[in-house]
């Protein structure tokens, strides 16, 4: 077992996994967290994660954390996976582990690890200006054997290194380019749209081998998802798994967690689209908590430890053979207007025997809502469970357009 895991990031759900567990921990974030943790008696080291200096590096966090004995970095959030691959190289020795780390944070150098190693992606290239999106979009016309005065093939821009869909443009025409795309979106990823039904994965790796697989049904990208999948893809099951081991041995993964997302076409065949090894959101781990019967944040941490047996590992996990009873899903509330004066909550839902809870609160007052980059920070999640996932889709997808907020 390892001495000490360094959190790096703060998640007070994690925290609370790890002292539930009574494993060693200290959190490493910025020093706005620190009155807090001083408080509560979390052991924290203040740190500015948001650059890299002569005074804020890998080396320097190494030795902070020394008084604590860490020697597993985890990374919680998008933005400390390079300083966990960084701290992680520095107690394995072992440079690699920064180089993988940086897979997972440009998108561009992700999608060119996983066509060489025979993964199924779309056309994409790195573009600096917005002369080469247009070149771009002449050479996926070009692929796509697209006729004279047809429409455009779709595409998207993304940002290298940004989570989620923050900085993400998807362009369904020329006009669009120059409508959507703003100059400070350079440089970024261009790549061709995919299709297929998308859905995610939540492996967990160790010792390069999956321990545990769990497979997420999207509903709605960004708005809603449920576990387990329901039977279409839980079909699929054992190809998701081949492809799974295909990219664990591709961008070498040995310990953690991955959060890769595909695409599965009508004649079953996975495209992929991209991955992450931090805590995916959706609440994702959450949902699986409560499907799965385990505690997923605390599993995700241990995983990361190269130090524990496999065999000590699988107990924090279910049993291969145990199928969840019921699925659990939840809806991300946006509010929809401008400005929100009041929470409203139907009274449908209260009726409704798969609602379980939510955690909306009410506005302060006449609330001006913001514009928001990517999906945004939702304000709050409307949980429920139940037997059917035909029944859990129609639900969901009912209460994505239900104004919670007016």
């Amino acid at each position: 077992m390892a001495n000490c895991f360094a959190l790096l990031g703060w998640s007070l759900p994690v925290i609370e996994s790890m002292q539930r567990a009574n494993k060693p921990f200290v959190v490493v974030s910025f020093p706005d967290f620190e009155p807090y943790a001083k408080e509560n008696n979390i052991p924290f080291v203040p740190y500015q994660l948001d650059e890299w200096s002569d005074t804020s590096n890998s080396l320097d966090l190494a030795e902070r954390l020394s008084a604590y004995n860490a020697d597993v970095a985890v990374p919680l959030f998008e933005e400390t996976v390079e300083w966990a691959g960084a701290l992680n190289s520095i107690y394995r020795n072992d440079p690699r582990v920064l180089n993988r780390a940086f897979l997972f944070r440009n998108k561009a150098m992700m999608k060119r690890k996983a066509l060489l190693g025979g993964l199924r992606v779309g056309l994409f290239e790195e573009v600096h200006n917005m002369d080469q999106v247009h070149a771009f979009l002449d050479r996926l016309n070009e692929a796509e054997l697209q006729l004279p005065g047809e429409e455009d093939a779709w595409f998207h821009l993304k940002p290298f290194a940004a989570a989620g869909t923050v900085g993400h443009y998807f362009i369904k025409s020329r006009d669009q380019i120059e409508e959507k795309v703003k100059p400070d979106a350079f440089p970024c990823l261009a790549e061709s749209h995919l299709t297929g039904r998308e859905f995610s994965c939540e492996a967990f790796i160790h010792k390069g081998e999956i321990v545990f697989l769990n497979i997420t049904e999207y509903v709605k990208l960004g708005y809603s998802n449920f576990i387990p999948a329901g039977p279409s893809l839980e079909n699929k099951r054992d190809l998701i798994h081949k492809e799974i081991e295909k990219l664990v041995k591709i961008f070498g993964i040995e310990y953690g967690m991955i959060h890769p997302e595909w695409f599965l076409t009508e004649d079953n065949v996975l495209n992929f689209g991209e991955v992450a090894c931090r805590i995916p959101g959706g609440h994702i781990l959450e949902l699986a908590s409560k499907a799965w019967n385990f505690d997923a944040l605390l599993a995700f941490v241990l995983s990361h430890d190269p130090t524990i047996s496999t065999e000590e590992l699988k107990r924090h996990f279910p049993a291969d053979d145990y199928r969840p009873d019921n699925y659990y899903g939840n809806v991300m509330v946006f509010p929809q207007k401008g400005h929100i004066t009041k929470l409203n909550i139907p009274d449908e839902l209260l009726e409704e025997p798969y609602f379980l809870d939510h955690n909306l609160v009410p506005p302060i007052g006449d609330q001006k809502i913001s514009d928001r980059e990517g999906f945004g920070n939702h304000f709050g999640t409307v949980n429920f469970a139940g037997e059917d996932p035909e029944r859990m889709t129609q639900l969901l997808k009912h209460y994505e357009d239900v104004p919670f907020y007016v």
